[in-house]
């Protein structure tokens, strides 16, 4: 159409708003130790490769720490800001500890099976035992290990003092359960090299391997989308040695393959220890990753800093076929290659605990960037907080060693998630008594919120009916206002290094703003806006299910599912609840009057024995007049009811 002019009318020019003060999802990186803002390589793919564990022992709280974080972590970059996560996970099933607690194992279970031998022979081997573990107690600098081996030593000294004053075969038994370690560890001396079945090592780690699947599926832990296990990648870390060999970054010394530290430093296009670069050189750090059963002379390695690839195998250890030798890989190198040969040259995400940083993820950076020949393997390094039992480092020596089933035998999954995301997932973390009680109250806040308003949503009218939306008063417009501040302050957290803790205090602000609009609502005799606060209960509950704290509505199935598409997003409470109701009032009318008030002992304490009106209260004290017609009117109430549905029954049956 023309204007008045004639010429003919055109849109005016449209301007997009302003929003560059949206936040941005930031993550704190170690490669920079600072926060730094979350960029994929590939559109919205996130590669993700997490640290697993070395299975030779019980999960602890301390996996429970780095588990849960990452779960966190996972579920709110999944199921929050929608990123399409490939999640893989290791499983560290050839290492020093396995080997050297599965031949322990396996000969003190040989040895206890002969007790035919005499009280005189079992006697002189435990002395043997013992003493060869007071002269390693003798050296150890370890305080906690001191703490902790002098305990074990005095355990077995009693049970030696106790089974030479008794008389004749008995107690041997308890003698070698108080004496198994000093006793495991001498078979181990004098018959360790004996044990080459690679079953034996295989049979331990298999066994703990499938009891942290148990203790992660009991903390609602997210399973991988993969699990790979050093013993099936074998050959492809041989393939991976050969590469950083030929590279010109390790070389070969008695049947080992050691990675040349110096020569990768020196090189333009890298930098060794990048995570921590003050530890170069830490010579305990690298020593304790090299395991306890890996000797290397000076003149095996080129310098002090270099780590093993390949370890040529000794008698009483499994072993592999390569190049250099029977062998078996170098604890380092199994991340790489497995991290690699599914996610490629460059991730996205890396996690695992803070210990980890040097020199077992420095060491993974270098190997990795050695083999493909850049300097970005990982882009966004995550490392888990420490967690202390009560203000201490948890050990066994100072007796305050507590494994997941011990935490699950006292609280729940729900309640120590929630004091996981009280806190920094990167931040030190206490598990004590105090970090509990403040989880449990957190988790009362939101309990009793979700019970208020299921208590209000019973009858009221459905968001299919004209009845659920009502004309907003001043009231509903300030509770939808903090909500959605509530909102806005949510998100802001979340992209503020995933901070959970502010994001529950968000969330629990919106819960105080309902319950405080439900009481004046009641105050006044109105009825609140049950849409609104299905809204907001509803919010709540999806911010905890990303959380891990809320159960997801509908357990994950394959295809449609079963019913009609109607009632498909519907939880199941909500479908029975209408049952559920009339047969607690079905229930309810089936009490006799006479009988109604005699269970309630803790407001009563005597009662009329004709009409079963209580008498006196809980105290002992007379009922007043008025107490006494209030009562009588609820018994008069019940008869009806009670006469109603005898008259149904009756009517029923015949």
């Amino acid at each position: 159409m023309a204007d008045s002019k004639g010429s003919k009318r055109s849109q005016p020019p449209w301007k997009a708003p302003d929003n560059s003060s949206a936040p941005q999802l930031r993550l704190y990186n170690s490669l920079t130790r600072s926060k730094e803002v979350f960029v994929p390589q590939n559109a919205n793919r996130v590669l993700w490769y997490s640290c697993g564990p070395t299975v030779y022992d019980a999960s602890h709280m301390g996996h429970a720490r780095s588990y849960i974080s990452f779960d966190i972590l996972r579920r709110v970059l999944t199921d929050y800001f929608g990123y399409n996560v490939f999640y893989v996970m290791n499983i560290t099933d050839i290492d020093d500890k396995i080997i050297k607690r599965a031949r322990q194992d396996h000969l003190f279970a040989s040895y206890r099976s002969n007790l035919e031998r005499s009280p005189g022979t079992l006697l002189s081997d435990v002395k043997e035992a013992v003493e060869r573990y007071r002269a390693k107690l003798d050296q150890e600098d370890d305080p906690d290990k001191r703490v902790m081996c002098s305990r074990l030593l005095d355990q077995s000294l009693q049970a030696l003092d106790v089974f030479e004053k008794a008389s004749g075969d008995g107690g041997r038994e308890a003698l070698l359960d108080s004496a198994k370690d000093p006793v495991s560890e001498w078979l181990d001396s004098k018959m360790g090299s004996t044990v080459s079945d690679h079953s034996i090592f295989a049979k331990l780690a298999k066994h703990w391997e499938e009891e942290f699947y148990k203790d992660m599926a009991a903390l609602a832990v997210r399973p991988p989308d993969v699990v790979t296990r050093v013993s099936e990648y074998v050959p492809e870390i041989v393939d991976y040695v050969v590469k950083i060999i030929d590279r010109g970054f390790a070389y070969v010394s008695n049947g080992s393959v050691y990675f040349d530290t110096a020569r990768f430093d020196a090189d333009p296009g890298h930098f060794y220890a990048k995570l921590v670069p003050e530890a170069y050189g830490d010579q305990k750090a690298l020593k304790e990753g090299e395991g306890a059963l890996t000797v290397a002379g000076d003149d095996e390695k080129r310098s002090a800093n270099d780590f093993a690839l390949w370890k040529a195998s000794k008698p009483g250890e499994p072993a592999w076929q390569s190049p250099w030798g029977p062998g078996r890989p170098g604890w380092h190198i199994e991340c790489s290659v497995m991290a690699g040969s599914l996610l490629g040259s460059s991730l996205d995400i890396h996690t695992g605990g803070y210990d980890l940083k040097f020199p077992h993820h420095d060491n993974e950076l270098a190997q990795a960037e050695a083999y493909f020949g850049n300097d970005h393997w990982v882009r966004y390094f995550l490392h888990s907080g420490h967690l202390t039992i009560a203000g201490c480092k948890m050990s066994k020596s100072l007796k305050n060693f507590v494994s997941i089933r011990d935490a699950l035998s006292r609280h729940s999954a729900r309640r120590l998630r929630m004091a996981f995301l009280l806190h920094s997932w990167k931040d030190t973390l206490d598990y004590s008594e105090n970090t509990m009680d403040m989880a449990s109250q957190w988790e009362k806040v939101f309990s009793e919120f979700f019970l208020n308003i299921k208590d209000l949503l019973r009858g009221a009218p459905g968001a299919d009916s004209v009845g659920a939306f009502v004309k907003w008063s001043e009231d509903e417009m300030a509770l939808n206002t903090k909500f959605l501040d509530a909102k806005d302050e949510v998100h802001a957290a979340l992209c503020d290094n995933i901070d959970t803790r502010t994001a529950l205090e968000a969330l629990r602000a919106a819960v105080t703003a309902c319950n405080v609009y439900i009481r004046s609502k009641l105050e006044s005799k109105r009825s609140p806006d049950v849409t609104l606060l299905r809204n907001v209960a509803g919010y709540v509950t999806y911010i905890l299910q990303v959380f891990g704290v809320a159960n997801e509505t509908v357990a994950p199935t394959i295809g449609f599912g079963a019913g009609d598409s109607k009632a498909s997003n519907v939880p199941h409470e909500e479908l029975l609840q209408p049952y559920l109701e009339q047969a607690e009032r079905d229930m309810q009318r089936a009490i006799n009057p006479k009988e109604m008030f005699l269970k309630e002992t803790d407001k009563y304490s005597l009662f009329d024995p004709d009409t079963g009106l209580p008498t006196h209260d809980v105290e002992g004290k007379e009922l007043s007049k008025g107490q006494l017609k209030k009562v009588k009117k609820l018994q008069e109430a019940q008869e009806k009811k009670y006469d109603k549905y005898l008259a149904e029954v009756k009517e029923s049956v015949g």
